[in-house]
């Protein structure tokens, strides 16, 4: 388990065969990426970013999904939800976009903490996602905000 430097209260267990970086002033908590490429030629990624936030969770989340948007290419919103795990609200979303011309799946889960939002992302070929979601979902449920509450 790795604490992550942007609060001594958010931790995560990344993969431990995938490089890793962090850069707290950015707000990435963490980043990791698949050493072996798979065939489609995208490696697969996890991130974990923080940014302050004054909305709601649901607010948040929905004003994000509506910017991605503007930010990827060929958005395409294939699930959300909300759900509670031990008394905290987690925000669920996948979607497909392309990045430089391949197909990729990406999936979120968003917390918010003490007015810090805290987004963990997985992203993945499209071909390679059955590879690669169950992993994404493990990763997730290893997410901890210790001595605070998420709301």
């Amino acid at each position: 388990m790795t604490t992550a430097p942007h609060a001594p209260h958010v931790e995560i267990a990344l993969p431990r065969s995938w490089s890793s970086e962090r850069d707290p002033a950015r707000g990435l908590l963490a980043a990791a990426r698949s050493r072996e490429v798979p065939p489609s030629g995208f490696a697969p990624e996890l991130t974990l970013h923080s940014t302050p936030v004054e909305a709601t969770l649901e607010e948040w989340r929905a004003a994000s999904i509506a910017d991605l948007a503007g930010q990827v290419v060929d958005l395409d919103v294939e699930d959300t939800d909300t759900y509670d795990v031990d008394g905290v609200a987690v925000s669920y979303v996948r979607f497909g976009h392309r990045v430089g011309g391949r197909d990729v799946v990406s999936e979120q889960w968003a917390w918010r903490v003490d007015g810090v939002g805290v987004t963990l992302t997985g992203t993945v070929a499209r071909v390679d996602y059955l590879d690669y979601g169950d992993l994404f979902e493990e990763v997730a449920a290893t997410v901890a905000f210790v001595g605070d509450r998420a709301a």
